[in-house]
């Protein structure tokens, strides 16, 4: 198993622990190595091995509701390796998302009606070399041995996340 798997399956068993109908988190995924250099008080809470990922809890997300628009305001410092979200949403199947109403209203009354929704909970982790994996429990499959994971398994959030990783660099005039 590699570090971002180590990571994002540990922040899923966590979420499951806390319940559900949590808010959004969001969390820096820093080497262990680097966070023991900077916080030597707390070197004997963390992994040994020196590239292990630990997950740093952040503040509350500015726009819970509006998940692009909160991550689009981040940008990492260069000591963090990666970010982690997790969050819950509701999904329906894919045969159904042609019937979902355009207004956003509506759409969100048609979704949380719908006999065939599924309430999920999804961790998704993204690093600065490019690695990605998601994680998903089904409300209806509430079981540590029914985590779906994998790399394609949620649009949008991990270019949104990765996003967050690369430098905040000034804009040119052209």
């Amino acid at each position: 198993m590699n570090h971002l798997e180590e990571v994002v399956l540990d922040l899923e068993r966590h979420s499951a622990q806390k319940g559900w109908d949590a808010p959004p988190s969001l969390y820096a995924l820093v080497r262990s190595g680097v966070l023991r250099r900077a916080e030597p008080g707390i070197a004997d809470q963390l992994p040994p091995d020196a590239d292990a990922l630990v997950p740093v809890e952040q503040d509350t997300l500015p726009e819970p509701n509006d998940l692009e628009r909160s991550l689009a305001g981040i940008v990492w410092p260069d000591t963090v390796d990666g970010c982690a979200l997790v969050l819950e949403r509701v999904i329906l199947p894919a045969d159904v998302e042609a019937e979902i109403p355009d207004d956003a209203a509506e759409a969100e009354a048609f979704v949380g009606a719908h006999p065939a929704r599924e309430d999920v909970r999804m961790v998704i982790g993204v690093l600065r070399d490019g690695a990605r994996l998601s994680a998903i429990r089904m409300r209806s499959h509430d079981s540590e041995d029914a985590v779906l994971t994998g790399t394609e398994l949620v649009r949008n959030l991990p270019e949104a996340l990765a996003a967050t990783l690369e430098p905040d660099e000034p804009a040119t005039d052209g």
